[in-house]
């Protein structure tokens, strides 16, 4: 059953190359949310859509972009894997709200509000004090709605989360984070936000990154079963969903470009541990060639049904794409 279903990981940074798209269309994967950047600007996100585009025409076997989610089920229908990309932070746009549209043109379907630090927008998980959502970037969530493009919490403060729900027209998304009440980490959300989350109809996607999971590089998988169970407990399973958060054969010197950026001379340790400064040990039972596979299969022997472990599995990011990425009128 798990080859006739739509798969979707909610968010990868991997190392994209023709053997690594080769690995992806054999694990079943229909759709992938790639994170297109980082602390790009707007000239560089451009620089990365002109690299995305030349791995299109090269590997136009293996995939293809994903502009709706009319694409993902072609995608499928076809044997190949669809990319649909999103930023980790709100660099793309600069200060001009005008670039938002211009970018969404161009194929970034959705965009974080903050990676860890204050942005122009809201406040990241690793700042101290939390002041919400700018003037700048209500303005933003407003015009995001506007052209369809989904905004992203996944590395943003409580209360700045907690805002972007209430001043969003459309539902949100938590595209790659776990529950606090399954580990306390910076970027994991409480039950307060999750319920705001499932009540204004939005979707989280967990996240197999160790640092973010209960007993982290040890996490098994009926670990990962019973954390995403106690959520549909919470929230019901129409709001959960996977993004991996899987960054697989990535030099260290990437991992120090997504934590610092430009800002900083010193190691951003994030979690505030020295002991996180490098990639953590890779679980098991997530290989790229069959860990999409393995939670499905986990699902269904924790005790999820057939129809809610094809929901969590992919059918609810497809839902969800299905009307949030339509341009308003």
């Amino acid at each position: 059953m798990y080859q006739d279903q739509i798969i979707i990981d909610g968010l990868q940074y991997c190392r994209w190359d023709r053997d690594y798209f080769m690995i992806l269309q054999q694990s079943g994967i229909s759709a992938i949310h790639v994170t297109l950047v980082y602390h790009e600007d707007a000239r560089q996100t451009l620089t990365r859509f002109g690299q995305w585009n030349r791995l299109f025409e090269q590997n136009a076997d293996l995939i293809v972009p994903v502009y709706n989610a009319q694409d993902i089920r072609a995608a499928k229908a076809n044997g190949k894997v669809g990319v649909f990309f999103g930023a980790q932070n709100c660099s793309p746009i600069d200060d001009e709200i005008d670039l938002i549209e211009v970018m969404r043109n161009q194929g970034l379907l959705i965009m974080q509000l903050t990676y860890n630090n204050q942005s122009l927008l809201a406040t990241g998980c690793y700042e101290q004090c939390d002041n919400g959502i700018t003037r700048f970037g209500k303005q933003v969530i407003q015009e995001m709605n506007r052209v369809g493009m989904v905004i992203d919490m996944s590395h943003s403060a409580e209360r700045s989360t907690l805002e972007a729900i209430e001043y969003s027209s459309r539902p949100i998304c938590i595209s790659h984070a776990n529950p606090t009440f399954a580990h306390d980490a910076l970027r994991n959300k409480s039950t307060e936000v999750l319920q705001a989350l499932a009540q204004s109809g939005g979707l989280i996607g967990f996240s197999l990154y160790p640092f973010h999971l209960p007993n982290g590089s040890q996490c098994k998988l009926t670990d990962f079963c019973e954390m995403v169970a106690k959520t549909a407990d919470l929230i019901g399973v129409n709001h959960l969903a996977i993004g991996s958060d899987l960054c697989l054969n990535q030099p260290q010197s990437v991992l120090e470009w997504m934590r610092n950026g430009r800002w900083s001379k010193a190691m951003d340790y994030g979690e505030g541990s020295s002991s996180n400064s490098g990639w953590p040990d890779a679980l098991p039972w997530f290989a790229p060639q069959n860990g999409m596979r393995n939670i499905y299969h986990g699902l269904l022997e924790y005790g999820f049904s057939q129809a809610e472990t094809q929901q969590i599995i992919g059918k609810n990011w497809l839902n969800f794409l299905e009307t949030s990425l339509i341009k308003q009128q």
